[in-house]
């Protein structure tokens, strides 16, 4: 058996500190020790295929335990997270998530699990999908314009134009690291894009 810590940070100004400090803490909890440190800089909007955490997974054999500071290191949108815990269970892989405090591994506990996270995130992108044309119709009906004015150069971002969905999953408590996940988009991106349409109260 061989105990794997991945860390991965998505610029040079963030540091690994932080989640070696938190793997190490959790593996000293699990009398576990450490056999390999993969760490790499990559933005996690890059597939896990084209980061060195592929070949991670790829050398990753049956009874091995894969430990990360928390579920977005591995995947750029809950989507790919699942994949890559679908895969680590068909090799009989154990998946330890420290801040989440998951466990995962070839189990019906573990499978239950990942099929509620899949299920529940398809769930959300249709209603967040559904809320977001309704609320345009109504906009239209009500005669306001839609889209950009005339002159204007604002960037648009994946998350442009859902303005009112963020604001009720904030509100309803969901942090921004879960909604950047929800979205596909960097922790950062989501931040300043609160902060640019002030909603930084529903934060």
């Amino acid at each position: 058996m061989s105990i794997v810590a991945y860390i991965r940070i998505s610029t040079e100004k963030q540091t690994v500190e932080n989640q070696r400090f938190e793997i190490l803490k959790f593996a000293d909890s699990k009398r576990l020790q450490i056999d390999q440190w993969f760490e790499e800089i990559v933005s996690g909007t890059k597939s896990f295929k084209e980061r060195s955490l592929g070949q991670v997974l790829e050398n990753l054999k049956k009874n091995d335990v894969l430990i990360v500071s928390e579920l977005s290191r591995l995947g750029r949108n809950l989507m790919e997270v699942m994949s890559i815990l679908q895969s680590c269970m068909e090799k009989d892989c154990k998946v330890f998530a420290i801040k989440e405090g998951y466990e995962l591994g070839n189990n019906i506990s573990s499978k239950v699990l990942a099929f509620a996270f899949s299920l529940s995130a398809e769930i959300e992108r249709n209603l967040i999908s559904q809320r977001t044309k309704e609320a345009l119709a109504r906009k239209k009906s009500e005669g306001m314009t839609l889209g950009r004015p005339k002159g204007s150069f604002a960037k648009e971002t994946k998350l442009t134009g859902k303005e009112v969905d963020i604001k009720n999953l904030l509100d309803k408590k969901v942090s921004v690291c879960a909604v950047a996940r929800i979205y596909g988009v960097n922790r950062l991106t989501v931040e300043a894009f609160v902060q640019k349409n002030n909603l930084r109260n529903f934060v």
